[in-house]
């Protein structure tokens, strides 16, 4: 059964179970009723697991199959070290299961609960902010974990494999027989056999081991594995990357619109080896004439070929600070679906006229052949936009005029993408230096300057563009959508910015974006800035792909995808397939339905895939920081307050590093957590320790392993300020 099956049945028993005169039904039942003949009846489980794993489904206390009402829910469980753990239910808030009442679900599996007292959601605490959903695991759909990633730790007749993710509450039991020649300290992956119960640990097999802890490259192979990454492409999807050509032929060109006389440029970074857009711009007559050029990879990657569904299973690729995981060979991705400087390259192009207020007044996707003049990087193009340095301006002469015409432009898309109320979070990035054993030498920010900023300007208008286009002609898509936040959060968002002096007017339930944007402004330049913008930021939902066209709250627009990168995110190359069946003559009914049904689970998976891919890059990133800091154990340092929790609070220095100091080490009073001012208070000296305030820390503790710095406070010195 693949995938469009699999959605067509899911969706004929979503209806089956909807109508009015459905009863629960066990297994045997439904299958009777529906008249499905033995040999088929595995698929009839299959499609009602898969609609449990949705959420959509559940089994009562008898395996009788229902649709999921208020009290059943159908999520993903996050544990903690401490035992307790949390559902996430997708679109909904977390919900909070005591470590008694989690059925021995481990995090990751999916699970079916019950939520207790559905109402208290909408009960309130005496600061006034809403008490959490608690809820009791009924049953475990389907397990997360196969394997898992640890260090081992031997004993004397048996070993154990104490896992990577904190979150994996329990260690794991490997018998004497199961790790012969595994010494302690060695990295494993470990395939769980057992899933244990309250009262017995997990047991497993160790089936890899990929080194010790100290080797180098090691501690990174370890994320990847922990997060299944895939790394080697299979040999089938080798063996079709190799039958790819690599020039493009007199075949290709046939009825595409011949571009390669245009003056044709990429911007990336120095390092960037897959350039999947240009850019070609002119002016005539006040109408600026944009043309963003993408990769046509959906020529090479044709649907449902080996290419197509490893790419699917990928979603993404993956930026890890010394490897990147690429969706697609390189032989793609760097070869032929890269538009490299002077040779003829197939491309999916949106070519718009836009006026000098901003406004796009004309536009044309077509099928095009470009070749790039000069492959530029961000730094030489600031070079001349920002610096003028005449020797950088002299070596690229003829491309001058033009890149002062795009930072007009890009100047004008932003005035008027400001206007309407797009939110800028411009935080620098991390840079992470690494020496050749990959222990880091140096960390610093790595902050956009305007080349970075108007290629960026340019590849959302691109995309804004295609999405409104597909909208109104009423095409099965791919949108990138971002919902309004939680008034809850919010109107605690606003309680908090209160006590610096600002506020947040929120209509009703709703917040306009051009709200927000104004608080991000107010703050520019102040102390709080950095403080503000990253609360401001969790504040947030998640952008996520839909099929729906529900709106980006965070860039005010209504339409929105993802259009430009097609090498390395799949919802690029499924709709890039999706314009190129309409452009081709129009769209017939049967390829409609077709992308009807494959859609939504296109959009599901990738958005997962996604968030898997970005939780790693963060793992990655946290190690190597824990690991930059060992050698300045007992070293004080500058920081600001960046987190606070009942446990203790979060300091993060100049350098981007992120640490503890923990409420135990506060060790002259007794501290209350206030949640509603973010607060740490003591109960006798009324010192309090703040959101935002300004710290001196010593590093007391590292461990690269569990990704954490300790902090605390330096000796004869007090910090916390009096109320």
């Amino acid at each position: 059964m693949n995938q469009e099956e699999l959605m067509e049945k899911k969706q004929l028993i979503e209806q089956f179970m909807h109508a009015k005169g459905y009863r629960p039904m066990k297994f045997k039942e439904m299958a009777g009723v529906l008249q499905v003949p033995k040999p088929q009846r595995n698929d009839l489980r299959l499609t009602l697991e898969a609609l449990m794993a949705d959420g959509k489904v559940v089994q009562d206390g008898n395996g009788r199959y229902k649709i999921a009402g208020e009290h059943l829910k159908a999520g993903v469980f996050c544990g903690t070290q401490k035992g307790f753990g949390f559902v996430l239910v997708e679109g909904e808030e977390d919900i909070f299961i005591p470590e008694e009442y989690t059925k021995n679900a481990l995090h990751g599996d999916k699970v079916q609960v019950e939520v207790k007292d559905y109402n208290s959601g909408k009960k309130m605490t005496r600061s006034g902010a809403k008490k959490r959903r608690e809820g009791v695991v009924t049953a475990i759909l389907e397990r997360g974990n196969d394997y898992v990633v640890g260090t081992f730790v031997r004993s004397k007749n048996f070993g154990f494999v104490i896992a990577d993710n904190q979150k994996f509450s329990k260690d794991i039991y490997v018998s004497k027989s199961n790790c012969k020649n595994v010494v302690d300290g060695h990295k494993v992956v470990v395939q769980l056999t057992s899933y244990g119960d309250k009262d017995k640990n997990p047991e497993g097999k160790i089936v890899e081991v990929l080194g010790h802890v100290n080797d180098p490259g090691v501690d990174i192979l370890s994320i990847v594995k922990g997060y299944g990454l895939p790394e080697a492409f299979p040999p089938e999807v080798m063996k079709q990357a190799e039958n790819v050509p690599d020039q493009v032929s007199g075949a290709d060109l046939a009825g595409r619109l011949d571009l390669r006389e245009l003056m044709t440029v990429t911007i990336d970074g120095e390092d960037a080896k897959d350039l999947d857009d240009a850019i070609t711009l002119s002016k005539e007559d006040g109408i600026y004439h944009l043309g963003v050029h993408i990769a046509d990879v959906s020529h090479y990657v044709t649907e449902y070929s080996e290419l197509d569904k490893e790419a699917l299973h990928r979603g993404t690729s993956v930026y890890l600070v010394d490897r990147v995981i690429p969706m697609l060979p390189h032989a793609l991705s760097n070869g032929i679906c890269s538009l490299n400087e002077g040779v003829d390259r197939l491309a999916l192009s949106c070519l718009m006229d836009i006026d000098e207020k901003g406004k796009v007044i004309g536009h044309r996707i077509a099928e095009t052949v470009v070749n790039v003049t000069r492959r530029m990087s961000y730094t030489k193009v600031n070079q001349i936009i920002e610096e003028e340095n005449p020797d950088v301006m002299k070596e690229y002469e003829p491309l001058v005029p033009m890149f002062f015409t795009m930072k007009e432009l890009a100047d004008l898309l932003r005035e008027k993408r400001m206007k309407r109320g797009s939110i800028d979070f411009d935080f620098p990035e991390c840079k992470i230096v690494l020496d050749e054993d990959g222990k880091p030498t140096d960390i610093h920010p790595y902050i956009r300057r305007s080349a970075e900023k108007l290629i960026e300007d340019f590849m959302l208008i691109a995309n804004e563009t295609v999405a409104e286009d597909y909208f109104w002609q009423e095409m099965p898509f791919l949108y990138r959508t971002h919902e309004a936040p939680d008034q809850e959060k919010i109107k605690k968002l606003g309680i908090f910015i209160n006590n610096f002096g600002y506020t947040i007017r929120a209509s009703g339930e709703e917040i306009h974006p051009k709200e927000v944007q104004k608080l991000i402004r107010k703050i520019e330049g102040t102390d709080e800035e950095n403080l503000i913008s990253r609360l401001t930021l969790r504040s947030m939902k998640q952008a996520k792909y839909t099929v729906s066209e529900d709106g980006h709250f965070g860039l005010a627009t209504r339409y929105y995808c993802h259009f430009t990168s097609p090498i390395r995110r799949y919802p690029d190359l499924q709709i890039h397939r999706i314009i190129k069946e309409n452009l081709h003559g129009g769209m017939p009914e049967k390829r409609k339905k077709h992308y009807v049904h494959i859609l939504p689970e296109v959009a599901q998976q990738t958005s997962r895939l996604e968030r898997r891919a970005d939780e790693a890059e963060r793992e990655v990133e946290k190690m190597k920081k824990a690991q930059y800091m060992e050698p300045y154990i007992g070293c004080e340092f500058s920081g600001v307050i960046s987190g606070v929790t009942a446990n203790g609070i979060f300091v993060e220095l100049q350098n981007t590093v992120e640490g503890m100091l923990r409420i135990t080490s506060l060790t002259d009073d007794f501290y209350e957590y206030d949640e509603e001012h973010y607060a740490l208070i003591g109960e006798n000296s009324r010192k309090t320790y703040k959101l935002g305030q300004k710290i001196n820390v010593m590093v007391s503790a590292v461990n690269p392993i569990l990704r954490t710095v300790d902090f605390e406070l330096p000796r004869e010195e007090e910090y916390g300020e009096r109320e």
